[in-house]
C-alpha cells in the first residue's frame, strides 16, 4: 500500500477520492491533537469534585477511628465492674493473713489494669477541687478544715477512655 492509497475493508481507495469531513469545532480538534503538556488546564468541575473525595475520604478515616473507640467504650464499660470487684477484695484480702491469697488477686488486678490501660483507659484523679466534668457528687458534707466544693472522699474511681469520660468519679463533696 502507498501513501496515495488508503484500504477500507477489501476495497483500495486511491487518496483524490477520500472526502474530508469539516469539524464544526476547529478548537476542540486543535485541543485534542495538542501534547499533554500544552493541554488546557482541568476544567473547575473536575477540581471541585477532587476536593470533594479528599474530603470524603478523610471523613471516612475519622468515622472509622470513631467506630473503633466506640466498640472499645462498650467493652471497657463491661469490664470496670470486674476492676472494681477486684479492688474490693484487694481490701478484704489485706485485713486477713492469707498472704498467697492477697498476691493472687494483686496478680489478677494488676494485669487487668495495665491491660485496660494499653486500650487507652485511664484513671480520673480526683483530688481537689470538684469538677462536673469529671466528678459525680454523691452527698456534701461539712469538711473540717476543708474550702467548700473540695473533695473529701472517693466513693468510686472514674475513668476516660482517651480524652472521653467513661465513667465519672463519685465523690463526697464538701460543704
Amino acid at each position: 500500500m502507498t501513501e496515495q492509497e488508503r484500504q477500507i475493508g477489501e476495497e483500495v481507495v486511491p487518496e483524490d477520492e477520500l472526502v474530508e469531513v469539516e469539524d464544526e469545532e476547529p478548537a476542540a480538534a486543535e485541543a485534542a491533537a495538542a501534547p499533554p503538556s500544552e493541554a488546557t488546564p482541568p476544567d473547575e468541575s473536575y477540581l471541585r469534585l477532587a476536593a470533594d473525595f479528599d474530603n470524603y475520604r478523610k471523613r471516612v478515616a475519622r468515622e472509622y477511628v470513631e467506630v473503633t473507640t466506640r466498640a472499645n467504650e462498650r467493652l471497657l464499660n463491661e469490664l470496670l465492674p470486674v476492676l472494681d470487684d477486684l479492688e474490693r477484695a484487694l481490701e478484704a484480702a489485706a485485713s486477713h493473713e492469707e498472704a498467697k491469697l492477697e498476691e493472687g488477686v494483686q496478680l489478677v488486678h494488676r494485669s487487668l489494669a495495665s491491660l485496660l490501660e494499653r486500650h487507652g483507659l485511664s484513671e480520673i484523679e480526683a483530688e481537689g477541687a470538684f469538677d462536673p466534668h469529671v466528678h459525680e457528687a454523691l452527698l456534701s458534707q461539712p469538711g473540717e478544715g476543708a474550702e467548700s466544693g473540695t473533695v473529701l472522699q472517693v466513693v468510686q474511681k472514674g475513668y476516660r477512655l482517651g480524652d472521653r469520660v467513661l465513667r465519672p468519679t463519685r465523690v463526697i463533696v464538701s460543704e
